[in-house]
């Protein structure tokens, strides 16, 4: 760290430093209780998310309970394909956001297969896409708690550091100046009463 200097030309720097920090505080712990907020709603979304694939898990059981009969076998009738994420700016972090998806339905006879297995195709589909949106609300909630770690530094850096060490700097500078000044005042003072001395015992040889 480089060594204070003492001078009136710190002095503004170390108060132009002091403004710009308190300036940039409020936006900076704005910003992290706007995150501190989507945390929580992200944490929603993903809670909502592990929910839904357990309701949808129970449903599938409820409403078929012969898949538990080792006669049908239905491995791979329905296959995730591809799918689409894009980015979503939330408080100036950029979060992935499931756009779309598609899935392949293993070819099967209608005939041949009972009438169930369409709703079975159709709660595959949902179970596969509700899974692929809880993966990715665990991201967003990863990423933002990562951003909220941050900000929280920054603003705990400005806050207890950075604001309170150009106060105590300016602080020190201040003495400093204030006691170099009344130093020359009374120099200065000394110096008239010499040269005033002088000039009165020049008076008194003259006399």
């Amino acid at each position: 760290m480089a060594k204070l200097k003492l001078s009136k030309h710190a002095l503004h720097e170390q108060l132009e430093q002091l403004k710009l920090y308190q300036r940039l505080l409020p936006s900076l712990d704005l910003k992290r209780r706007q995150l501190t907020m989507e945390v929580k709603n992200a944490q929603e979304e993903y809670t909502a998310a592990q929910s839904a694939i357990d309701t949808l898990e129970t449903r599938i059981g409820e409403e078929l309970p012969m898949l538990a009969d080792k006669e049908f076998r239905l491995g791979g009738l329905v296959k995730l394909t591809s799918y689409k994420v894009i980015e979503q700016n939330v408080v100036g972090v950029k979060l992935p956001f499931l756009d779309s998806l598609e899935c392949d339905v293993a070819g099967y006879s209608l005939l041949a297969t009972p009438p169930w297995v369409d709703t079975l195709v159709q709660r595959l589909k949902d179970a596969t896409e509700q899974r692929l949106r809880a993966e990715i609300a665990g991201e967003r909630l990863n990423t933002l708690k990562i951003a909220v770690r941050r900000i929280t530094q920054r603003v705990n850096l400005f806050e207890k550091i950075l604001i309170p060490t150009a106060k105590q700097n300016i602080q020190k500078i201040r003495i400093f100046l204030g006691d170099a000044e009344r130093a020359n005042v009374v120099t200065s003072k000394l110096a008239k009463q010499k040269q005033q001395q002088q000039r009165e015992a020049e008076t008194e040889d003259v006399l």
